[in-house]
């Protein structure tokens, strides 16, 4: 379980829509306090989501074979499967003009509820869901579990909050280094989801096909 949060969460942090996303709220008029409100909403669709699988489950781990552990690791297999197709469909697609989204636009005059709200848009559920298939395995018994889930949280979180506390800590360098990172995640995103598609969606078959069958 632990692995597969560990990779799911980097692919989540690493995503490059969300990340473009967050810089420009930094940006925007109420810039950090933007940026806060879509790092805490972003925290709390992860924790709700956990939070969620693990009332389901009771905290305890289902057995081993059983159908409602099938079913988890069947629901992440095809998750998985799903993530290469897409990630080879964005590959081998041919490169076109992008236009920015029109909300971006609008951006600067976002209001705290608007910023939470975009968090929630731009989560990657996909991944999230693998994630929530992978937490049906935690033994809230364990105290490796549980920081195997807190961690878990705070990697998919990780990328918004370096790049909050660059913003709080020196604002101008933030801005001028900020703005040029999202100028070439926008100028690679198809690599970048194509990529972090793949190598997750190749971890998320492989491993489900070696629980399926050990």
């Amino acid at each position: 379980m632990v692995l597969d949060l560990v990779v799911i969460g980097t692919a989540i942090t690493l995503g490059p829509l969300h990340n473009s996303a967050f810089i420009l709220l930094l940006s925007s008029r109420r810039g950090v306090r933007n940026g806060l409100a879509f790092l805490l909403s972003w925290l709390a669709d992860l924790a709700v989501v956990v939070a969620f699988v693990v009332l389901l489950t009771g905290g305890t781990p289902p057995v081993h074979h059983g159908s409602s552990s099938t079913a988890a690791v069947a629901a992440k297999l095809a998750i998985g499967v799903g993530l290469v197709l897409y990630g080879e469909y964005r590959r081998r697609r041919p490169p076109r003009p992008r236009r920015p989204p029109s909300w971006t636009g609008r951006i600067d005059n976002a209001s705290l509820g608007t910023a939470a709200g975009l968090a929630w848009l731009l989560q990657p559920w996909a991944m999230v869901a693998a994630g929530a298939a992978t937490v049906v395995d935690a033994d809230l018994s364990s105290l490796t579990d549980w920081l195997a889930l807190t961690g878990y949280c705070l990697l998919a979180t990780l990328s918004l909050l370096v790049m909050e506390l660059y913003a709080v800590r020196a604002p101008g360098a933030a801005e001028t280094r900020l703005n040029a990172l999202r100028t070439w995640l926008a100028q690679h995103q198809d690599q970048l989801v194509s990529t972090l598609s793949l190598v997750a969606g190749l971890w998320l078959t492989g491993a489900s096909i070696h629980q399926l069958v050990a």
